[in-house]
């Protein structure tokens, strides 16, 4: 297949997957989700996104019905069923299927999908542009959930200007990024924002602070503001699909290009990660 959907044991091709209208995320987007990327068709950092998975659905009190190994064994299996090495691999859970009500449902169990499509290797060497915009999103970043309709608009509006990502503040503190983490490099620092409800605990921002950790690179998890983003040696997005791109330009105005030995050494040693921990050398 050159994609695959996977509904609570039921695999075909994407588009001819049909979901029950009363799933709960049709009516509330009530679900958490997670993402990887697999090379050689090995899933890169799966224990930590089941994690983070698993705890995203305990804080908004969604009991899973498949345990951590199991779920692993699953998408490692479904990985192989793809005609292509190189895959972005998703999965959600939905809290399950119901009349339409705003309480949860009594009886019911949570519901698993996964998607997988083929995915090229990011060129790092490529700069992108960000715009900013005000973050106006609830308190509950923290949790990867499905409720993304902030982060939709922020991304249409990134889209229409040409740029790669939104990055969101607020009250002058930068936050995160509409699909991304954001990060900077100052006088030799790599600074990220603090683990609070306004940003999503993301795993390439994990992976991004041991390299610095073998690399020497002191770090610094604190809010840094947006006039503080605009005058960074770099700036970074990163995801688990991005893993590490800097940019070039923020609101039609240049930036970074100070550390440009800095942040490739960085970027140099996530790539090597990935194909390192998925048999590619």
């Amino acid at each position: 297949m050159k994609d695959l959907a996977y509904y609570n044991g039921e695999v075909c091709p994407l588009d001819e997957m049909r979901i029950p209208m009363n799933d709960r995320v049709c009516w509330f987007g009530d679900g958490v989700y997670d993402a990887s990327c697999a090379g050689n068709y090995t899933i890169f950092a799966l224990d930590e996104h089941i994690d983070r998975f698993f705890n995203s659905a305990a804080l908004i009190g969604i009991e899973p019905r498949i345990g951590r190994e199991e779920l692993a064994a699953l998408l490692c299996s479904l990985v192989h069923k793809l005609d292509c090495p190189t895959q972005f691999v998703y999965w959600q859970m939905t809290r399950g299927t119901a009349d339409r009500a705003h309480a949860f449902p009594e009886n019911v169990e949570p519901n698993l999908w996964v998607m997988l499509r083929p995915f090229t290797m990011p060129d790092l060497s490529q700069k992108v542009k960000l715009i900013t915009v005000e973050d106006e999103r609830y308190f509950f970043c923290n949790i990867k959930t499905l409720n993304l309709l902030p982060n939709v608009l922020a991304g249409e509006k990134a889209k229409r200007a040409g740029a790669y990502e939104a990055v969101f503040h607020r009250r002058g503190r930068v936050t995160e990024c509409a699909h991304s983490n954001v990060h900077i490099l100052k006088n030799g620092v790599f600074q990220t924002a603090p683990l609070d409800n306004l940003i999503l605990p993301g795993i390439a921002r994990a992976h991004l602070i041991a390299h610095c950790g073998k690399l020497g690179v002191p770090v610094a998890e604190k809010a840094f503001t947006l006039t503080e983003m605009l005058e960074a040696d770099e700036v970074m997005v990163s995801s688990s699909s991005t893993f590490c791109a800097s940019a070039d330009c923020i609101d039609g105005t240049g930036v970074g290009g100070k550390a440009p030995e800095l942040l490739a050494g960085l970027q140099a040693s996530l790539i090597a990660e990935f194909q390192e921990a998925t048999g590619q050398v």
